[in-house]
């Protein structure tokens, strides 16, 4: 971490925000009848798998199908990466159709990965609703109009900067943290 880094999420924090949307969706939700949770590849599985899991300890009587959902060949600058673009895995063992959906991601930023996973998802069905939850939401640079019905954290960053979410399990630590790139 570079002294201009700056920490949004510490572990405390990061903790008691998966708690407080955990507890947000159970308000909304009740039993989650018609219900399911997408997580978007990669990252944003990482908070599904997370609020899943805190939503089962909250109420273990809870059935709450979970899935992944890559975008990869739905984005908008597929085709303009000089690198080639390994998918990651989609996952999802449940119909869709005539459900809610709560779609999660890490970062919301410009809304171009959200529209991507508007599209993949209609791949599997047309659900009732759809509601965002995301753990952060970058403020004043969104190239489309999309906003977050769940946010666990508002940021407000300059164009240049970025928003790093470490989790547990791949980083060591959850954290999230606002750097400019060198």
């Amino acid at each position: 971490m570079q002294s201009s880094d700056r920490i949004i999420l510490d572990p405390k924090q990061f903790e008691l925000t998966i708690k407080r949307l955990s507890h947000q969706l159970i308000e909304n939700y009740g039993d989650f009848k018609d219900t399911v949770i997408i997580g978007l590849q990669p990252r944003g599985y990482f908070l599904a798998e997370r609020i899943h899991q805190e939503l089962i300890k909250i109420d273990t009587q809870l059935d709450i199908k979970l899935g992944s959902l890559d975008v990869t060949f739905y984005r908008d600058d597929f085709r303009r990466q000089d690198t080639p673009i390994i998918p990651n895995k989609t996952e999802i063992n449940f119909i869709i159709e005539d459900k809610k959906v709560i779609l999660i991601d890490d970062v919301l930023f410009t809304g171009r990965t959200i529209r991507s996973g508007l599209d993949a998802m209609l791949a599997f069905g047309r659900p009732k609703t759809v509601e965002l939850l995301v753990l952060i939401n970058r403020r004043y640079k969104r190239d489309l109009p999309i906003q977050a019905d769940y946010i666990g954290k508002n940021v407000h960053s300059i164009v240049s900067e970025r928003v790093k979410v470490n989790w547990k399990n791949i980083d060591k630590e959850d954290k999230v943290i606002l750097y400019t790139p060198e």
